[in-house]
């Protein structure tokens, strides 16, 4: 196993769900972690408490200078860019034909094009050094097309063909890239709250509570998502983790 001790990774999507899972996660393995996002009070309380050096940054990843800001700060405040955990994203369910336009062009403009620009941003520091990780949250819903979200499922297939393309041209270079592709996970994406992620949290609109549904395997936690981005981020670097699909025991998908 790859030791994660004092390597510095910015993470966003860190003020809730599977990023602020990851940004403590990475944080208890020693790694100098970057928290990012738009809510400035919500970072603050995701960073709270954490044992490693971390910092907040505040900002919308569909701007097009976001990117270069976050690596740039990281690195000033942190020391170095080892690691960048591409999570941000929004959510969009329904059918299409009554599908908002605002609403589908905000989600490609954070699913897609935020997660991109992150990666372009990040790749000249990472190139330079010759070596470094780059995990994309993607989704079960990028490996196959889900007719109950169709534009979600189109920016995490997006999400998956940009990982590939990239990670082909990264061969030889020492720059991992994979993504990490989850089922449902029981968090604020799917209307449940912080304390949802350990299984003590809200009741769902099926009126079933987290708790429950990870019993019976029908959800995992943000937390079961961090630790195989940990596993991805661990391997020898003689390893790359191409995909990673995390699944409810008893989600038929």
């Amino acid at each position: 196993m790859e030791s994660l001790d004092g390597k510095v990774a910015p993470v966003t999507g860190a003020s809730s769900g599977i990023g602020r899972a990851c940004a403590r996660t990475l944080s208890h393995h020693g790694v100098r972690v970057a928290l990012a996002g738009r809510d400035a009070g919500r970072l603050d309380a995701a960073a709270t408490g954490l044992p490693s050096p971390t910092i907040t940054l505040t900002g919308d990843v569909a701007a097009a200078d976001f990117g270069e800001t976050a690596v740039a700060t990281t690195v000033r405040e942190l020391g170095s860019l080892d690691i960048v955990l591409s999570n941000a994203g929004v959510y969009l369910p329904g059918e299409f034909a009554e599908s908002d336009v605002l609403a589908m062009q905000q989600l490609l403009s954070i699913n897609v094009f935020g997660a991109m620009a992150l990666v372009r941003a990040a790749l000249p520091a990472l190139l330079e050094a010759g070596q470094g990780d780059l995990i994309m949250t993607s989704s079960v819903s990028g490996h196959q097309s889900i007719h109950w979200e169709p534009i979600y499922s189109a920016s995490k297939h997006a999400v998956q063909a940009f990982t590939s393309g990239v990670r082909r041209q990264l061969v030889g270079t020492g720059v991992r890239i994979g993504a990490v592709a989850p089922g449902m996970v029981l968090n604020e994406l799917w209307g449940f709250g912080e304390n949802s992620d350990d299984g003590s949290g809200a009741a769902s609109d099926e009126g079933q509570n987290a708790a429950a549904m990870l019993a019976e395997g029908k959800g995992i936690a943000s937390e079961d998502v961090a630790e195989a981005v940990v596993f991805m981020l661990t391997r020898p670097r003689r390893v790359t983790i191409r995909d990673l699909v995390i699944l409810p025991s008893a989600q038929k998908i």
